[in-house]
């Protein structure tokens, strides 16, 4: 009975061995598998925050980039002039150098109906110019004042990028149209094809729009509602797809898997899916985005856990079978161990190279900065400069380290307006900057004067607290000076015109003066017939007419001198009879010479109109010569000009008229062009220098044709009625 008792106790003892040796490998297995759940997801965080940075730098490099390139006149000049061809091209030539230096995928300026006016494409097949874009969410955003971040299928290309808007505004702050740039994420998604899991990006739909796997884009991770569906055909978002099917994905979510958020304390979930034609199983861990509006999955391979706790069993096997595999597992410990290194060297190699990528980011960006012709100060809440860029140094003649940390007042404010830096400085601190900019004067360190336009926003940190202030400062000097030398040579030219009209009036002029120094003549011999006779009142009668002749040359000369002086008198109520009674007497000669007559028609009870009168003789003088001239062909009893001034609409009209061949059409649109003439010795500048000066008086100069023959031209001026 002992022999069957002690195999029984053997038993027993191998049976609790064996049970004792089961569980301590059950309980080494499990530790394995959590251990190797922990390392797993320790490994897809970091490289998560790489990724994740990558993806938030390709965004934020390119945040201020509308904004910058929006407060280039060039642009606000295609969007007030949107008819001007040279006005769009050179906005078109500036945004495409903005784009080239950049590096973005396309920049482009939306007009305030949606429609694109210039764009970096604009010279390609594939222009945006001229298409709308109103549907989409970065135009709504931006028109409404608003910086707009919107990902989707380009409309005109159909290739996918991040889009990035800031309203271009006017001078009075009022939204006049939209810049948009358009940055590629491919470089991100190239760079995940040599990632060894899949790695995906969705919106805040669900939809994935970013994948190493291609055969998961466009796919919905959880049901998109019929609301959302319609929104998104409306902004053609990710093109014309008639849905979006569900990933081919099983998630599992059960409480105490490894990677759940529960005894092993890592944020995951379990995701089967088939890849390669093969199941497999994944431990998937999301990182929001929030200030994207988007998630960043990343997935790793679940078969890691379980060969981790098969090696474990089988480890825990041989160890207690035999003492010799200890050795064996230590080694494989040990290898595991090395294998940890390598991939832990191979990460921190693949971090220095992203870290090393920013860096050349961030000196990229320098160097744009550095290369902006705009100045750009940065000031704390306090006022003190924190940040100056070369074209401000530039600018003001000080170095960087001589502006950083200064309070007001600032060594390069113009010592005569400093009570107006004050002001625009304490404005500041209240928080009420002039949003559509202001004009500065400055004194560079060298002692000339700088002009400059400045604007003033806000700087907000990334918790939305206030930080200070940004200004960018455009030097306006030698725009000041080319609007000075362009009203200079405005005068000029019309001083030029007057001349050549005065030289076309010689012969007139001749004429003119010939009558009454003639009749002075006559008259003097007469004086002197009844001086000897003893005739005192016949002497005395002639000897009036004599004085009435003088005065006669004396004003024929004086109308010519003011006419053709370059200095005038300035504004003043001008009479509308008298413009057009002098107009008439300094053509008055050529008209006789011509055979030609005028017939003036003005309503009684005219308001005067509030001008320089010698500018606006000078164009009623221009329109009637050229009447006359339009009139050689005609017939002499048809030579008519007929003269007409009324009111209409709150305005006064006065409209010269001919009966000559007329404007041929084909010539039309030249008419008010410099340069252009149709007479053989005319200089090109009449018409031109008319409607200048009908401008200068907020009027407007036009022309149509007579009805039966002939030109009519209409100038239009703002009385001086109160």
């Amino acid at each position: 009975m002992r022999a069957p008792a002690s195999g029984l106790r053997r038993v027993a003892l191998w049976a609790a061995a064996l049970g004792l040796a089961l569980l301590l490998i059950g309980l080494a297995a499990a530790w394995a598998e959590r251990r190797e759940a922990r390392l797993q997801a320790d490994s897809v965080r970091r490289s998560m925050e790489v990724h994740a940075l990558a993806l938030r730098d390709a965004a934020g490099k390119y945040r201020h980039l509308p904004f910058t390139a929006g407060l280039h006149p060039d642009l606000r000049a295609a969007l007030e002039r949107p008819r001007d061809a040279a006005a769009q091209a050179r906005a078109n030539r500036y945004i495409a150098e903005v784009n080239r230096e950049a590096g973005s995928d396309a920049l482009y300026l939306i007009g305030a109906d949606g429609v694109t006016r210039a764009a970096s494409n604009w010279d390609t097949p594939q222009s945006f110019v001229g298409h709308s874009y109103a549907n989409r969410p970065y135009f709504v955003d931006a028109l409404a004042g608003r910086s707009g971040m919107f990902y989707g299928v380009g409309q005109t290309t159909g290739a996918p990028g991040l889009f990035l808007s800031a309203p271009v505004r006017s001078d009075s702050g009022a939204v006049r149209g939209v810049v948009t740039v358009k940055v590629s994420l491919h470089p991100q998604q190239a760079a995940w094809a040599y990632a060894r899991d899949p790695i995906l990006l969705s919106d805040a739909r669900g939809l994935v729009f970013l994948s190493s796997v291609p055969g998961w884009l466009y796919h919905a991770l959880r049901a998109v509602p019929p609301a959302e569906m319609d929104r998104m055909r409306s902004e053609q978002q990710y093109g014309p797809r008639p849905g979006f099917p569900a990933l081919p994905w099983r998630v599992d979510r059960e409480p105490g898997k490894p990677g759940e958020s529960g005894e092993g304390g890592e944020a995951g979930y379990l995701v089967r899916t088939e890849l390669g034609g093969k199941s497999r199983r994944f431990l998937a861990v999301d990182e929001p985005l929030p200030e994207l509006g988007w998630t960043l999955t990343m997935l790793s391979d679940h078969a890691e856990v379980a060969r981790a706790g098969e090696r474990a069993w089988l480890l825990g096997t041989l160890a207690a079978a035999v003492l010799l595999l200890g050795g064996l597992y230590w080694q494989l410990r040990e290898r595991r161990f090395a294998e940890q290194r390598n991939a832990r060297r191979e990460l921190e190699l693949r971090v220095r190279e992203r870290t090393q990528a920013l860096d050349e980011a961030h000196a990229f960006r320098k160097a744009m900065e550095d290369s902006l012709l705009v100045g750009m100060r940065a000031r704390d809440a306090e006022g003190r400069i924190t940040y100056v860029n070369p074209a401000f140094c530039t600018m003001t003649g000080y170095a960087a380290e001589e502006l950083l940390g200064r309070l007001p007042p600032y060594p390069y404010w113009h010592p005569d307006d400093v009570a107006q830096h004050w002001q625009h400085y304490e404005a500041m601190m209240r928080g009420e900057p002039a949003l559509s900019g202001f004009e500065s004067r400055l004194m560079h360190r060298g002692g000339r004067e700088v002009i400059t336009m400045v604007y003033t926003a806000p700087l907000v940190r990334a918790d939305g607290t206030h930080a200070g202030w940004m200004s960018s400062v455009v030097d306006i000097t030698e725009q000041k000076r080319a609007e000075q030398r362009q009203r200079q040579n405005d005068e000029q030219l019309q001083h030029a015109q007057r001349l050549a009209s005065l030289g076309e009036m010689a012969s007139t002029l001749a004429h003119e003066l010939n009558q009454p120094l003639m009749a002075l003549s006559n008259y003097a011999s007469a004086a002197k017939a009844f001086a000897q006779q003893g005739r005192a009142d016949l002497l005395a009668d002639t000897l009036d007419e004599t004085m009435a002749q003088a005065q006669r040359s004396a004003e024929i000369v004086r109308r010519i001198r003011g006419f053709v002086r370059q200095q005038t008198a300035g504004t003043e109520a001008c009479a509308v009879d008298a413009l057009v009674a002098n107009a008439l007497a300094l053509v008055r000669g050529d008209m006789r010479q011509r055979g030609a007559r005028a017939q003036v028609r003005i309503a009684p009870g005219l308001a005067p109109v509030r001008g320089d009168r010698v500018l606006l003789e000078q164009v009623l003088l221009n329109l009637i010569a050229n009447a006359l001239q339009a009139m050689e062909a005609t017939p002499p009893q048809d030579r008519t000009v007929d003269i007409d001034a009324q009111a209409c609409g709150g305005r006064l009209c006065i409209r010269v008229t001919d009966r000559g061949p007329g404007i041929p059409a084909a010539l039309a649109e030249q008419v008010f062009a410099p340069f252009f003439t149709t007479k053989p010795a005319g200089l090109g500048l009449g018409l031109n220098i008319c409607r200048t000066i009908a401008e200068a008086h907020r009027g407007r100069l036009s022309f149509a044709d007579r009805p039966g023959g002939g030109t009519v031209f209409t100038l239009e001026l703002e009385t001086d009625a109160p």
